[in-house]
């Protein structure tokens, strides 16, 4: 197996070292995907002394077979679909607007307590660095590139410690930059990549964000 990483922050750390020529810019911000990648994201932003926050995606589970995404849906408004899986559907567009209208709950009610009342950020005109733990079918991943081209960011950056090589070359063509620190051939699931894969919570998040915050209004 390649590189197993000790854990999430060590994980950040290390591509946060890929990622130098963004340091103390001005126009760029870190952006992580609930829950897993916040962790991964603040080592990150701390390191390029760029601000932090959350970008929410969801996926959208295939009733009956929710582990399998028929696709996502993406702070904005945004929903990508993985046309091959909505094919092998019955009724799939009936399907896909009910968990739709599910996930959109779930991740409006997310926004709000991560963020405890701050605003969204402006991300128009930007450099936008977009972290997760790893990639699988990098649905999740996609909906956030494609609602941020339609925020108008003026570069989008996935920034990720692993995923599958096919997986990393599909972002590539998406994203402006893409960096995969681990591309393992024979690639399964995320956590086999992480010696500590425990569970990053909803508290977690908050207390990673409100800490970037304070690290962000020390500097200014």
């Amino acid at each position: 197996m390649e590189r197993a990483f000790p854990n999430r922050t060590e994980a950040g750390r290390q591509l946060a070292e890929k990622l130098g020529k963004y340091a103390g810019r001005e126009d760029v911000i870190v952006l992580g995907l609930p829950r897993g990648g916040v962790p991964v994201a603040y080592e990150v932003a701390k390191r390029l002394r760029a601000p932090l926050d959350v970008f929410v995606v969801r996926k959208l589970g295939v009733p009956g077979f929710e582990e399998l995404a028929a696709g996502a849906i993406a702070s904005g408004g945004v929903r990508v679909l993985n046309e091959d899986v909505m094919r092998a559907i019955p009724h799939a567009d009936e399907a896909i607007e009910a968990v739709t209208a599910r996930e959109t709950a779930e991740l409006e009610r997310r926004e709000q307590i991560y963020r405890q009342g701050r605003p969204a950020p402006e991300l128009r005109g930007r450099i936008v660095i977009l972290v997760d733990d790893g990639l699988a079918t990098g649905a999740t991943m996609r909906a956030a590139v494609k609602a941020l081209r339609q925020g108008g960011a003026a570069k989008i950056v996935v920034a990720v410690p692993v995923g599958p090589p096919d997986t990393c070359r599909e972002l590539e063509e998406e994203a402006d930059e893409t960096i995969c620190l681990s591309t393992p051939e024979f690639f399964q699931a995320v956590g086999q990549y992480y010696e500590d894969f425990s569970q990053t919570t909803d508290e977690d998040v908050r207390e990673l964000l409100t800490s970037a915050a304070q690290d962000m209004s020390e500097r200014s």
